[in-house]
């Protein structure tokens, strides 16, 4: 099963976002080392948003993110939300 956890970032972001890339960055990879983020990108033309497709049983991981997400933590995101998606082809895709 599959969770997406959708950014609503505020105007300029691109260009707000070099501070605390870093430390964004560094979350973002200990989260796919750790087998819970599967695909992670801002959104592009316009550059309003971004799309993390987390994997597991339960939103959790991808709340806890967002929640601890230097972007988010320091108000580049606007809001954010989580929709589970019940994902029927690909890796990780559920059987029934």
């Amino acid at each position: 099963m599959h969770y997406i956890l959708f950014y609503d970032t505020v105007d300029n972001f691109i260009e707000r976002r070099t501070p605390f890339r870093t430390a964004h960055l560094k979350l973002v990879q200990k989260s796919f080392d750790g087998g819970e983020l599967v695909l992670a990108g801002a959104l592009s033309e316009p550059a309003d948003g971004a799309v993390l497709v987390f994997a597991g049983n339960s939103p959790g991981a991808a709340e806890t993110f967002a929640r601890s997400d230097p972007y988010v933590v320091n108000g580049l995101v606007r809001s954010w939300h989580v929709r589970k998606w019940m994902t029927v082809t690909g890796d990780g895709s559920a059987t029934s």
